[in-house]
């Protein structure tokens, strides 16, 4: 499963190749990054159709938002699944991602144990 994380945070990067090692050594994940919403579209577009199956982004993003990019996605590849993250749990920013179609929203620092449980209920579906 191909899963694009999107943070304008270059780091985020890093952190994630290191939590997901061993689901990338089995094959069980590619993982993908894009650091603004214009280049996760991009990624998108850039095969037809799109191989992405999760997305993961960051909602506070200079250009487009993580909100922006979740409405684009959802009007132009509606089976891909969006997950939003934030460094502000507020219940503004939630309820805007969960109304707007995200599967689910977490907060920073991330809990890497509850994401890991998302991604492999997909991977098992």
């Amino acid at each position: 499963m191909k899963f694009l994380v999107v943070d304008d945070e270059k780091d985020v990067e890093m952190l994630f190749r290191q939590k997901f090692r061993k689901e990338v050594r089995k094959g069980l994940l590619e993982l993908v990054f894009a650091f603004s919403g214009g280049e996760a579209l991009e990624v998108l577009k850039s095969s037809s159709p799109p191989d992405v199956m999760y997305i993961f982004s960051d909602i506070n993003m200079p250009g487009m938002s993580g909100l922006e990019l979740l409405e684009k996605v959802k009007n132009e590849f509606p089976n891909i699944k969006v997950s939003m993250i934030s460094a502000y749990g507020d219940q503004e920013n939630y309820d805007k991602a969960m109304n707007s179609g995200a599967k689910a929203f977490f907060t920073k620092p991330i809990d890497f144990d509850e994401l890991k449980e998302e991604v492999n209920q997909l991977l098992q579906q």
